[in-house]
């Protein structure tokens, strides 16, 4: 048992070494010290107040919202929402141009079979208090049927909402909802496009030009036209315990990863070339080394694989190893 033991904070201490710093331009990533937030399944920048990020746990935590500064880490106001039913599980967060914030209520623990989820909308608090806000919710149904999500995103300039479900069946996919969203019927969202990802959270960049969508070891940047995705190619992530959540920086230059788990960390990876979003393409961009090619085209050894290849090989190195140590003294 002490070997494993051994081998597994070994393994841990590797997983954090293969993780490339931020570049001296980047934001710095911070962990979210609140105890109350040990399964953060979604993440925003805050529009209101810079260096903050909004989040939440997953499944039947309540209908609470936490905004957390991330040169601390810590929670700075919890918003209870009142007006909805009880949460059944609340997977993402994204922000709108109305100044609203949008929690998604789109998991689905029996793997599709929810007849309808929930989306909440409440105005993002101007000043960072705790308090209770009286959320609207509107119902959401898909035109194939249910699905299981996680990821839910409002585009900044037109105000659609966007869920991806996670693949199943069929594949996972992007849907769009209604042009408004209503409280007087269902609003079904209708497929835009296939998503061949896990997808377990999304966000659109700042300027609406870019949508990042991650799974728990990936991530995928997709150009913006017209309503749907064009596919950029992959971005490499960080390697975390359950990678769930993703936001743009407020400049749109840098991704901010997040995991669950107690204390969890939110990390950063600088985009560059291609996949900057158009309004920061002319500005300097982060660290290449933690984005695929220039051009934004897939590289065949992306850092998120390599690192998690070193991790693997390294951590059974060291498991073959004191097993061994183990033997002799045996």
């Amino acid at each position: 048992m002490r070997s494993l033991l051994c081998a597994a904070g070994a393994a841990g201490l590797l997983m954090s070494a293969a993780v490339a710093p931020a570049a001296a331009d980047e934001p710095e990533g911070f962990r979210i010290s609140d105890h109350r937030i040990t399964e953060s399944s979604g993440l925003i920048a805050s529009r209101a107040h810079p260096g903050v990020y909004w989040t939440h746990n997953d499944s039947d935590d309540g209908p609470y919202i936490y905004a957390v500064d991330s040169r601390t880490g810590r929670t700075v106001a919890t918003v209870t929402l009142r007006g909805i039913g009880d949460p059944r599980d609340v997977e993402a967060i994204s922000l709108g141009p109305d100044g609203n914030l949008y929690v998604g209520d789109i998991g689905d623990n029996l793997g599709g079979k929810w007849d309808h989820v929930w989306i909440y909308r409440f105005p993002e608090p101007k000043q960072l208090r705790d308090r209770t806000v009286t959320a609207t919710q509107f119902d959401v149904e898909y035109t194939d049927g249910p699905r299981d999500a996680e990821a839910l995103m409002v585009h900044p300039k037109t105000g659609r909402v966007y869920i991806a479900s996670k693949k199943q069946g069929g594949g996972g996919a992007l849907y769009a909802a209604p042009e408004h969203l209503t409280t007087s019927g269902t609003n079904v969202f209708r497929k835009v496009a296939p998503i061949d990802l896990w997808v377990t959270d999304g966000s659109f960049s700042p300027d609406g030009t870019r949508l990042i969508l991650r799974s728990y070891f990936g991530a995928r940047m997709y150009a913006w036209k017209d309503g749907r995705p064009e596919d950029l190619g992959s971005v490499g992530v960080p390697v975390q315990q359950q990678g769930e959540s993703v936001s743009f920086t407020p400049d749109g230059r840098t991704l901010m990863f997040g995991s669950e788990g107690a204390n969890s960390p939110v990390e950063p990876v600088g985009l560059s070339g291609g996949q900057l979003p158009e309004s920061a393409a002319g500005q300097p961009s982060g660290d290449a080394k933690n984005s695929p090619g220039k051009d934004g085209s897939d590289s065949p050894l992306s850092p998120g694989l390599v690192k998690a290849g070193l991790v693997f090989v390294l951590a059974v190195v060291v498991v073959t190893g004191l097993r061994r140590l183990v033997r002799r003294k045996g």
